[in-house]
């Protein structure tokens, strides 16, 4: 129970520091429980495809 805290924690953080690098280009994810859970489950190449699909579809 405690290290899945610690990840949602940490992929808050981690989905806030792209937000804030990302608001130059435009291209900021909202931090939500569906972009937050997505994260913490499945890591990095969650946010990648994130980003991606925010890039391609929207």
């Amino acid at each position: 129970m405690i290290l899945l805290l610690k990840k949602v924690i940490l992929s808050a953080f981690i989905l806030y520091g792209y937000n804030l690098i990302a608001v130059n280009f435009n291209i900021t994810l909202p931090i939500n429980a569906y972009t937050l859970s997505f994260v913490t489950f499945l890591g990095t190449p969650a946010l990648i495809a994130l980003i991606l699909f925010k890039i391609i579809v929207l």
